[in-house]
């Protein structure tokens, strides 16, 4: 695991997965993987700091891909969220939380390294902690 950026990778369909948690490892980002919209939200309801979420829209059992996004941004305002779709991009402007990208399958793996980063160098930064005094 890298010190980089946290970040919930969320995709039903197992060589995906493999393939885009390799890609983001690569990146130096540290993964939470999760196979399902139910693994995703426990995941975040977690209570760990995540800087980023990549969901696929269909995310098999549970919420979906722009429901986890929605809670995501509950819990953590200013995460970076990247959907990856193979079917499910003219919704995107509807359904997709605002500051969000969207990749249509297949995708190269540099775009989806260039989408989360570019989020992630977007996002304000965190307010300072106040000294005890």
């Amino acid at each position: 695991m890298t010190d980089g950026p946290s970040l919930l990778l969320v995709e039903d369909e197992a060589l995906l997965l493999l393939s885009m948690s390799e890609v983001l490892a690569d990146g130096g980002f540290a993964l939470l993987e999760a196979t399902s919209g139910h693994a995703a939200i426990e995941h975040l309801d977690g209570g760990g700091e995540i800087h980023g979420l990549v969901t696929d829209i269909r995310a098999g059992a549970g919420p979906n891909g722009w429901e986890i996004a929605r809670h995501a941004r509950k819990l953590f305002p200013t995460i970076a969220v990247v959907y990856v779709t193979g079917d499910s991009f003219a919704e995107w402007s509807a359904e997709g939380v605002p500051d969000s990208v969207i990749l249509q399958k297949p995708f190269a793996d540099a775009q989806l390294v260039t989408a989360i980063s570019t989020l992630l160098n977007c996002q304000p930064p965190a307010p300072p902690t106040p000294s005890p005094g």
